[in-house]
């Protein structure tokens, strides 16, 4: 007898599976996405305080660190009845006695434009005209610069304060023995005012001594008064009482900007002077 096959019938749902897997999954997903989106109050409470009590503190510096270029410090004169800026610490009081007691001493030379005392909140600088202190062409000291040189130590000798004496020329070529060249010229002079302030009774190691050449000209070497101008020593005495090479690689940069500002004082009243014949060193 013939066997007779059997007829399977086609399921028409097992699309039914794939659909509760896919649901499952998503509703999987939303039960997820609900718990991250919960917020727990107690903990978020005490996270907005500790945040709101970091950024509301009152502010702890004075003067914030400024990142980046800054403008240079002015460099103005120092007249006897003024007050040094910042004059509330010690550090700033002492260049405030400092530009006081010069004004007192030399006051006539200081009107007659042979020394000036000028400053800001970093530096006092006391400008001596070379023609005080030594003769043309030389590094050895005129009788008169023992005693000059004497009251500026008398002066300074109390404070610990770094002192850098700087030596400047014209450009006046110079070629002897003892100074090849303006070079060897400027560094003597300053040299010789760092031994006459040392004798005075300044401590040998709050001074440096730095010869510029004729490099630093603050005026047109082309005129007379111009040359007259450059041919200086500049003592810069630093607000700062810690050791002269400390001081000077904290604010290296305040002696450029004083250099700076001294030669835009100057620029225009020497370039206004007459021109005139060589000078000197």
């Amino acid at each position: 007898m013939r066997r007779r096959n059997k007829h399977e019938s086609e399921n028409h749902e097992r699309w039914l599976v794939s659909y509760a897997d896919f649901i499952t999954l998503l509703f999987a997903f939303f039960v997820v996405m609900y718990s991250i989106s919960s917020v727990n109050d107690g903990k978020y409470k005490v996270l907005s305080d500790t945040l709101g009590g970091a950024f509301n503190q009152p502010q702890q510096v004075i003067n914030p660190i400024q990142i980046g270029e800054t403008t240079p410090l002015s460099l103005s004169p120092i007249d006897g009845q003024g007050e040094h800026d910042g004059g509330s610490d010690a550090e700033n009081d002492s260049l405030a006695d400092i530009a006081q007691a010069m004004q007192a001493a030399f006051g006539d030379l200081i009107s007659a434009g042979e020394i000036e005392v000028r400053g800001n909140e970093l530096w006092i600088e006391i400008e001596l005209s070379s023609g005080l202190l030594f003769p043309s062409g030389d590094a050895l000291p005129l009788d008169n610069a023992f005693f000059l040189t004497e009251k500026i130590a008398e002066i300074l000798a109390p404070y610990d304060n770094p002192i850098h004496v700087e030596g400047f020329t014209d450009n006046v070529p110079i070629s002897s023995r003892l100074y090849p060249t303006n070079w060897e010229l400027s560094a003597a002079r300053a040299a010789s005012v760092v031994r006459m302030l040392a004798h005075g009774g300044i401590a040998p190691e709050r001074l440096a001594a730095v010869g510029y050449g004729e490099f630093r000209p603050v005026a047109d070497n082309t005129t007379v008064a111009g040359r007259r101008a450059n041919r200086r020593v500049v003592l810069l005495v630093s607000r700062y009482t810690e050791q002269p090479s400390a001081a000077s690689q904290r604010d290296r940069h305040g002696v450029e900007d004083m250099r700076t500002a001294r030669s835009r004082s100057l620029a225009d009243s020497a370039s206004a002077s007459g021109s005139g014949t060589g000078s000197a060193n």
